[in-house]
């Protein structure tokens, strides 16, 4: 089974298997219908004050990422990556994130956390 990002407002493919948005807020001008979100679990999502600090500019992505994995060792955090997990065991898993940068943003740590 395979875990991949996709921007969400990429057209939803056969392959995605279940669609995950790991956003904390909804994607702007996109309609439920059209994203096609199977799980959507905001409290795996980093907080607001990490996001803000990232989007500022204020540290490098090695530093946020280190940041959000701290933030995931919350218990609600962990049950939720678990049960994302379990999906992956079951099929493919689509991390979905309105960032234009998948690859440095923190569906890429959710990324490497599954695969380890």
């Amino acid at each position: 089974m395979s875990v991949r990002i996709r921007r969400v407002y990429a057209p939803p493919e056969p392959a995605d298997g279940v669609r995950v948005l790991v956003d904390r807020l909804w994607p702007r001008g996109l309609s439920k219908e059209a994203a096609r979100v199977d799980e959507w679990p905001k409290a795996l999502t980093p907080s607001t004050e990490l996001r803000r600090w990232y989007h500022a500019g204020e540290g490098s992505y090695e530093e946020f990422a280190e940041r959000y994995e701290a933030e995931l060792a919350d218990p609600e955090a962990v049950e939720l990556l678990d049960r994302v997990r379990e999906l992956t065991h079951q099929g493919d898993v689509t991390l979905l994130t309105a960032s234009k940068t998948p690859e440095q943003s923190h569906a890429a740590v959710l990324v490497r956390l599954l695969e380890s």
